[in-house]
């Protein structure tokens, strides 16, 4: 069995509204086993023998069907988490938020166009390194930053999710 996380998208912001134990509850009502959570904000570990694209489309089933919304969550393996944490462009520095973004094929090229587009903060960088989309900005200004208010578009809506940079290292650490 492999390990994985799925990263939900839009848990707990803006009216929808879930606790962890009933997301682990409609993961293993839906097959898979070991089901933990990381953070209010929807990671969840969890083990299974099918592939990551089978069980993007079943657990998405079962949490719209569970909780009545339009769910979108993106999965990856352990050794997915593990590099993607590891390839992080930007150094670890106390001013600045790091953010990684997960979402559907090619999201992280659209991203960089909108990050080349917006005006800056200073110090603020966006890099693509293997397919994923990194992101540094000044610590508060995340929602204020013309990139940050960019990530709200409804065309978006269902195409990526992002996480600091933390919630990685938390993640791995539950692996």
């Amino acid at each position: 069995m492999k390990k994985f996380c799925a990263f939900l998208r839009g848990v707990n912001v803006k009216g929808t509204n879930m606790k962890m134990a009933d997301v682990c509850k409609v993961f293993s009502d839906a097959g898979v086993e070991n089901v933990s959570s990381v953070l209010a904000s929807g990671n969840i570990l969890f083990q299974s023998d099918k592939n990551a694209a089978e069980l993007k489309k079943i657990l998405e089933k079962a949490m719209s069907d569970h909780f009545s919304y339009d769910a979108f969550l993106f999965i990856k393996n352990e050794e997915e988490i593990r590099d993607i944490f590891k390839n992080n462009p930007f150094p670890v520095t106390e001013n600045y938020h790091s953010y990684v973004f997960l979402g559907s094929e090619k999201v992280e090229k659209t991203l960089l166009e909108e990050f080349e587009k917006a005006t800056k903060e200073e110090g603020e960088k966006g890099k693509i390194v293997n397919e994923i989309f990194y992101w540094q900005v000044p610590k508060g200004q995340t929602l204020d930053s013309t990139f940050g208010k960019i990530l709200g578009k409804k065309s978006l809506k269902d195409k990526i999710t992002s996480r600091n940079i933390n919630t990685f290292e938390k993640i791995i650490k539950k692996l």
